[in-house]
């Protein structure tokens, strides 16, 4: 049985006490209250309307935008920021909805923003956010082939993590600036220069992106669901982890 950290325990407590004081089963309540308290919410975060919805926590709100996710009493008073927890299951249910959020901002992003990977046939896509001076994006790079054969996909976006300016981002640049940017990418994790006539890219865009959906490493490997893995994981270990993942959902 996976135990709630303290931090977790105490937001559930809030969640409780919120609860308590609002003392209205708002998630068992008609369409017409709820569209009453989402449009009040709304009006006091300055929030969009859609962004907003009955949690399952009765008198909770849920506020939701892109993979940040929290919750709100119905008055817009009180606001929770945390992973909300059901204990039957031991469902995250917090981690659920941001998983949610992020695969909707990654399917948004085109194929040809992107520098792919694939092999004849794939039964699953990740989303890597790279770095071309990372150590184990360069390890995770060449075991592509191998992903390839075990049926994986991979979209490349960049994340440079020196920032705008550095020489990881001037990198990123050559690479999707580049005729052919397969090449350009498998030369640049080893280490070779590559040139190439400045254009109008994606980097920024990616970079902005990563940091949208929290990433705190790279490689950031995601799933079309939204999953997110952490770090290196060798080629075998990470179709483990995509079953794994698949037979969850």
């Amino acid at each position: 049985m996976r135990f709630l950290s303290p931090v977790a325990v105490a937001v559930l407590g809030i969640a409780l006490v919120a609860t308590a004081a609002c003392g209205a089963d708002v998630a068992k309540g008609t369409d017409a209250t709820n569209a009453d308290v989402r449009a009040k919410i709304a009006a006091r975060l300055d929030i969009k309307l859609e962004d907003i919805k009955p949690s399952p926590v009765p008198g909770l709100y849920e506020v939701a935008s892109g993979s940040d996710v929290g919750y709100v009493s119905e008055d817009g008073r009180f606001y929770i920021d945390g992973d909300l927890y059901d204990m039957e299951s031991q469902a995250n249910l917090t981690e659920e909805r941001r998983a949610a959020g992020r695969g909707a901002l990654l399917k948004a992003v085109r194929d040809a923003d992107t520098v792919v990977f694939a092999g004849k046939d794939h039964k699953y896509t990740l989303d890597v956010f790279t770095d071309m001076d990372c150590g184990y994006c360069r390890k995770l790079h060449s075991e592509i082939a191998e992903l390839n054969r075990l049926g994986v996909r991979v979209r490349y976006l960049m994340y440079p993590r020196g920032g705008p300016g550095s020489s990881s981002w001037k990198k990123a640049e050559a690479v999707m600036c580049s005729a052919n940017r397969n090449d350009a990418l498998t030369r640049a994790k080893r280490g070779e220069e590559i040139t190439a006539k400045p254009c109008a890219n994606p980097v920024a865009a990616q970079y902005a992106l990563g940091r949208d959906l929290g990433i705190r490493g790279t490689p950031g490997i995601f799933t079309e669901q939204g999953d997110y893995i952490t770090g290196y994981l060798p080629a075998a270990k990470l179709v483990e982890r995509l079953k794994a993942l698949q037979d969850k959902s």
